[in-house]
């Protein structure tokens, strides 16, 4: 598994696991349509914000939920990496991409998830969604429909700031 896998799956697995066990995941802040996160994984502190899109256009077949993590690691010194789990799978070898502000960033896709292509634009991506109001991805579905997803940045730079005190 790559080490993006690996994130969004540590990722994934913390939110999920957040309710059932308030020792493991701590909620550092709700922020308008984001909430940070963090946890402790080997001794080592995650932390992450998450949003659910505002905005699934159309829905395709199988969906389920979609997110946007940006995950700070800082034993491995990561900072704001960005992860998508889309909520339906992607068409083999395709690309999706990312728009914020008027800037274009290019994602891959595995299966339901997507990563930055060039993650020497992680901080960019970054500071464009403190920056910004709304972002969209766009990517095509496994059975080749055009999936757009509109996501709300409204309290993203709290939520940015909230993992940064804390990782």
């Amino acid at each position: 598994m790559s080490k993006p896998a690996m994130a969004l799956a540590l990722a994934a697995s913390l939110a999920l696991t957040a309710s059932a066990s308030a020792q493991q995941v701590r909620i550092l802040g709700e922020h308008r349509s984001w909430t940070s996160y963090a946890a402790d994984d080997a001794g080592a502190t995650v932390c992450f914000a998450m949003v659910k899109p505002d905005s699934v256009t159309p829905t395709p077949d199988g969906y389920s939920q979609a997110y946007i993590y940006i995950t700070n690691r800082p034993a491995e010194n990561i900072s704001n990496e960005f992860n998508l789990v889309a909520g339906f799978a992607f068409q083999p070898d395709s690309m999706a991409t990312i728009n914020v502000g008027g800037q274009s960033f290019n994602l891959f896709t595995q299966n339901d998830a997507a990563w930055l292509d060039d993650t020497g634009q992680s901080e960019a991506l970054a500071s464009a969604i403190r920056a910004g109001s709304s972002m969209v991805v766009e990517g095509t579905s496994a059975g080749g429909i055009r999936v757009t997803q509109n996501y709300s940045l409204s309290g993203a730079t709290a939520a940015q700031q909230s993992i940064g005190a804390e990782c």
